[in-house]
């Protein structure tokens, strides 16, 4: 390789460290818990996307081995070769029953969901219309498709309508509102019920990614659009959240939308099918978000314990009422080195700065699930009062 390229990479790598922006990563040497041990030591773990606590769920264990000697370890294949069982065809009829959708189609992940979902459904003559914080995934699946772009000010309903004016008069065929269900460095939920009234006024259809909803948000947990009573068109999400915490994305729609992307999206025809061992959990934790009210009353009675400790001890949140609590900061460097420090004190956070988000905004983005208890969430308060008055947080 030439020297000049690895110089190249070199020295940019030595920018973000003398910017404080670069990233490390712990080795986790246990199950994904409230509890984890990193490094020989037993931490209490408040920024995993664990919400209902399901990722070393007895049940999750026992279906994903179960799986395995009767539909083996692998597909070796993508799907419309010979990479189709039985069970993922279960898995996408239980999800869009679930979600109260035709059908759905699995994915490795949302990531390539979002990024397999608008090249096959728009073309030049379309018009897709994104939030401004939505999800890297979101922002890259619109740039693969040839659809004209338009971006609006993070849930301002104003401003998303002069949008949709704008692309009714440009001559858009058809119109797609994109956003996040929740918008997850923030923990904001989209204004789902004006974005379906806007969409009905202006003929457009509505894409909602819900990774950080699906499972608890809402009377039965299927998301934002159970939270507010009201219908999506299309919805992306993943199990590698509230669902288990593996892996595995989907898309649940119109049955016309999800029979073309099984003929047309890139990222499902080329990429191998999910593993037996994740689908029967997938389905085994569906099983157990429809019986979850208490898991649900749990996690956002912690959300609630949590959010009310933090603003006892004085530390700047941002509103809300999601398990997402982000403790605001500033300054990447004091993110970074408040998390180093309650790590020292048997916290696992991590800090949030530039590009996840922008600068002068870094945060420790804290996270609730139903697993930990009040008294994890004592010492992980009493951890957060002390380092934050060391640093002069608090």
């Amino acid at each position: 390789m030439a020297d000049a390229f690895l110089s190249h990479v070199s020295d940019t790598l030595s920018q973000i460290k003398a910017e404080g922006l670069y990233k490390t990563e712990r080795m986790i040497t246990s199950p994904q818990g409230g509890e984890i041990t990193v490094g020989g030591r037993q931490v209490i773990n408040l920024c995993a996307n664990n919400y209902l606590g399901l990722a070393d769920h007895p049940a999750l264990i026992e279906a994903a081995k179960n799986a395995m000697e009767p539909k083996g370890f692998g597909m070796a294949s993508v799907r419309f070769i010979c990479g189709t069982q039985d069970i993922h065809r279960e898995l996408e009829q239980q999800l869009a029953k679930f979600l109260g959708k035709d059908d759905s189609i699995l994915f490795a992940a949302c990531f390539d969901a979002n990024g397999g979902l608008f090249e096959p459904l728009l073309g030049p003559e379309d018009a897709v219309i994104s939030d401004s914080l939505n999800h890297a995934s979101i922002i890259d699946g619109i740039r693969l498709c040839k659809a004209k772009r338009y971006r609006y000010i993070n849930n301002d309903m104003n401003d998303l309508e002069a949008w949709l004016k704008q692309a009714r008069a440009d001559g858009a065929r058809h119109i797609m509102i994109a956003t996040d269900g929740v918008f997850s460095m923030d923990g904001y939920l989209a204004n789902l019920p004006r974005i379906r009234e806007l969409a009905d006024k202006y003929d457009a259809v509505v894409m909602v990614d819900d990774c950080h909803a699906t499972g608890f948000m809402g009377p039965r947990g299927a998301g934002t659009p159970d939270h507010f009573g009201v219908d999506v068109d299309i919805l992306t999400g993943t199990l590698g959240k509230a669902l288990g915490g593996a892996i595995g994305g989907y898309i649940a729609g119109p049955q016309p939308v999800i029979d073309l992307l099984r003929q047309r999206a890139r990222p499902y025809l080329f990429s191998n099918s999910l593993p037996p061992s994740i689908v029967a959990a997938g389905l085994e934790a569906i099983r157990l978000v429809e019986d979850g009210d208490m898991l649900r009353k749990q996690l956002f009675g912690n959300a609630k314990y949590w959010r009310a400790g933090l603003e006892k001890l004085g530390f700047d949140l941002l509103p809300g009422e999601h398990p997402i609590i982000p403790v605001m900061l500033g300054e990447a460097q004091l993110a970074q080195d408040m998390a180093a420090r309650l790590f020292d004190e048997g916290v696992y956070v991590s800090g949030f700065f530039f590009p996840v988000v922008p600068r002068g905004q870094a945060r420790i983005r804290t996270q609730m699930n139903a697993a930990l208890t009040r008294d994890e969430l004592d010492r992980a308060l009493a951890a957060f009062g002390k380092v934050g008055k060391e640093l002069g947080v608090i």
